[in-house]
């Protein structure tokens, strides 16, 4: 029996490595990825041992309106599955709208309508969406809200590109809407599920990934490991966590399984603050004590219950697994950093 094809965009990011591994691991797949350049195709190929059923193809700049019509052109009528997990995301910008929402929202149109012109048999549409397409900065700060798979982020255009981050928020709810309201209007016939994940942690899929910075949510982990006795530790800093190898996990399983089809995910184990990285830290690694930041130790506790409550039972339910827990999550990613670390002196 002939493999499927599962076409993945923005193959090298640090969820997509994850789900690539996950795929290959299940031998069910071929996985096409769409990298930036030859360099970073040759690297990941070499990771994944040469794996026969990994090929790439170039989209240089998802930010086009027909970033994806070259590669679908030549290749769509290959596909079986579509996940899509590139989004830009950088705040080194000049214009909110111009350098951050506007390129959000047409990748993600890119990629839609290039399914429905060159990809006819494709059964199921993956987004890799956020937890900032489900609530606004703000929102998730106010102790009396109760967020769910129903939930929008709802701040206004006008108000969101005052400030970068909540551009940035904005930029995720209009590319997840996007995909929703062309899937209506252009009739595809594919199923779409949308994955939206909080603050993600987890080691990288490769220790040659592992930099002196890391990507934004395992940069708080990094940042404590490397951190002086000395240094504060902002309790601002919370919100919600999930490994990394469970948000490939839920990928994965949203591509095999259809009862997942029409679903908004949201993926998240619990709760955290700064606080509950170092407490875990300053615990589990006697080595590390008495060097890093300590903090108030406990005081995470009061952080986490100002927050709003986040029920994703449902997302849960339909996923029928047990997501990983902070302690594991941590201390996987720090264990990681400690070797490359290590082999580095």
């Amino acid at each position: 029996m002939s493999k499927e094809t599962v076409f993945l965009s923005g193959a090298t990011g640090y969820i997509a490595q994850h789900i690539l591994g996950q795929l290959l691991e299940t031998k069910k797949y071929k996985i096409v990825g769409s990298v930036r350049s030859q360099e970073k195709a040759d690297a990941l190929k070499t990771n994944f041992q040469n794996n026969e059923d990994l090929s790439f193809v170039f989209v240089d700049d998802i930010a086009k309106e027909d970033a994806f019509d070259a590669a679908f052109q030549k290749h769509g009528a290959e596909f079986d599955y579509i996940l899509h997990t590139a989004s830009p995301f950088t705040f080194e910008i000049k214009d909110n709208k111009k350098d951050l929402i506007i390129p959000a929202i047409n990748g993600t149109k890119s990629i839609v309508q290039a399914t429905v012109k060159y990809a006819p048999n494709v059964k199921k549409f993956v987004v890799t969406s956020s937890y900032a397409a489900v609530a606004s900065p703000s929102a998730d700060y106010i102790k009396s809200n109760t967020l769910n798979e129903e939930t929008w982020n709802d701040q206004p255009l006008e108000e969101a590109v005052k400030d970068p981050i909540a551009s940035y928020y904005y930029s995720k709810t209009a590319a997840e809407r996007a995909v929703w309201d062309l899937h209506k209007s252009l009739n595809a016939k594919f199923k779409v599920t949308s994955i939206n994940p909080v603050f993600v942690f987890g080691p990288q899929q490769f220790d040659s990934s592992v930099t002196k910075k890391l990507n934004t949510s395992c940069e708080f982990i990094n940042g404590i490991v490397h951190s002086q006795l000395d240094d504060p530790v902002s309790n601002d800093i919370k919100g919600a966590f999930v490994d990394v190898r469970d948000v490939a996990k839920a990928q994965v399983a949203a591509i095999a399984d259809d009862k997942l089809a029409g679903h908004r995910l949201i993926l998240s184990a619990g709760r955290f603050s700064l606080q509950s990285l170092a407490d875990i830290i300053n615990k589990k690694y006697p080595q590390l004590k008495g060097k890093i930041a300590r903090g108030v130790p406990g005081s995470d506790k009061e952080a986490i219950d100002s927050l709003a409550t986040l029920d994703n039972h449902v997302t849960k339910e339909l996923l029928g697994f047990e997501f990983i827990g902070l302690t594991e999550s941590v201390m996987d990613t720090v264990n990681q950093i400690l070797k490359v670390d290590a082999s580095q002196n």
